[in-house]
């Protein structure tokens, strides 16, 4: 079992920027890939950034260009900076592991964006 906490939610208004982490309680190295996924009020949970273990990175279009994926294996920990922030991205963001068959998530750490 992988146990996922995230941090680094909160308030922020417009155009501004937060950095989320996830730390791992074990190794992510030998993940398939790790995760950000969102999901809004109402709404079904979405991906957001995925990075797999060999690195190739892939992101939503609505956060392209603006949020970065990145992790430290040394560390066990996933990041997602969040940059130029808009009312829409407005969610709960989940940090997700997957080794396959076993997929793992975090508890959800909240992002406002508002004037």
């Amino acid at each position: 079992q992988v146990q996922l906490v995230e941090s680094g939610g909160g308030s922020v208004q417009p155009g501004g920027s937060l950095r989320l982490s996830c730390v791992a309680s074990s190794s992510i190295s030998s993940l398939n890939f790790m995760a950000w996924y969102r999901q809004a009020p109402g709404k079904q949970r979405d991906w957001v950034a995925i990075i797999p273990r060999g690195n190739a990175v892939m992101y939503a279009d609505s956060v392209k260009g603006r949020f970065t994926i990145s992790r430290d294996n040394a560390k066990n920990t996933l990041y997602l900076q969040m940059n130029s922030l808009r009312p829409e991205d407005t969610a709960v963001y989940y940090c997700n592991g997957n080794d396959a068959p076993k997929i793992y998530w975090g508890q959800g750490t909240q992002v406002t964006v508002s004037s």
